[in-house]
């Protein structure tokens, strides 16, 4: 275990000065006002790392409620994704840039969504990322639902390697050991999408059965668990109740012996709600 945990603790990223808030507040399915609703809601409650994306279609919605909740910029971190290339380099760093002036002045983490555009996109999307660097509209990137194979593939063509993190799916079902001890290997920061599996463990008996033992949801045990596997949780809601419980998991810890049953919860990719990195190219 790392010393004591907090809503205020942070981790180191690669390649880069700043830090990363070690919880986050993730937007997918979150509405025009509703996600500024919620943000600001988050961001009452304690939470400083708002995760949107292009996909999503509320950056300029993260963008108001960063406005609205007059909170100075530097103590907020805010991640965005580009969903896809462009036709050539100069659209897909427009497309960046775009994303960037919904948000704010700058974006802390800019990351490539997906590796599913073959290696020519994936290419074309990392370096005008490193150009959106080089131009102070972003401070750090990197990669989502990407496997080993396509980091190593990175090296051929990327400056800035390793990316500062990799998002992934990530909860006890589908703990994706190999991406993450490879990302872990190189220093880069692992992420967890759909921590909360979406509430379609709610009835898991050993999961239930830990939230009894811990007087916790068992949406504070995920996220606990999350927490203390060095990965950085990413729970989305829109109840302002539930936004608050899950901001709401440091005065407890999962002993070792619990974070093995949980661990032994592993279905490896079978265990995935939206989709396993496929390591090899």
């Amino acid at each position: 275990m790392p010393a004591k945990l907090s809503l205020t603790s942070t981790l180191s990223l690669p390649n880069v000065s700043y830090t990363i808030p070690r919880l986050g507040f993730g937007v997918y399915q979150s509405p025009g006002d509703t996600c500024v609703k919620s943000c600001l809601t988050a961001l009452r409650v304690g939470y400083r790392h708002i995760d949107t994306a292009q996909y999503y279609a509320n950056e300029s919605q993260v963008g108001k409620a960063i406005a609205d909740s007059k909170i100075p910029r530097s103590e907020l971190y805010i991640t965005t994704k580009i969903l896809s290339p462009g036709n050539d380099a100069d659209s897909t760093y427009a497309s960046i840039v775009d994303s960037v002036q919904k948000i704010g002045d700058y974006v802390d983490l800019f990351l490539i969504h997906s590796p599913n555009g073959g290696r020519k996109g994936r290419e074309m999307m990392w370096k005008a990322l490193e150009r959106a660097v080089d131009d102070g509209k972003v401070r750090a990137i990197g990669v989502s639902n990407y496997g080993k194979g396509h980091i190593e593939e990175m090296k051929e063509y990327a400056k800035i390697w390793p990316p500062a993190v990799n998002q992934i799916e990530l909860h006890p079902w589908c703990q994706q050991r190999e991406a993450v001890s490879y990302c872990q290997s190189q220093g880069i920061v692992v992420e967890a999408y759909c921590p909360l599996v979406r509430n379609q463990k709610a009835d898991d008996k050993t999961l239930n059965s830990l939230a009894k033992k811990y007087n916790k949801s068992t949406g504070q045990v995920l996220i606990r668990y999350c927490l203390q596997k060095d990965w950085v949780p990413l729970p989305k809601s829109d109840t302002p109740s539930r936004i608050e419980a899950n901001a709401d998991v440091y005065d407890f810890e999962i002993d070792t012996a619990d974070m093995k049953t949980l661990d032994g919860l592993d279905q490896g990719a079978k265990g995935a709600i939206v989709q396993a990195v496929t390591n090899s190219l």
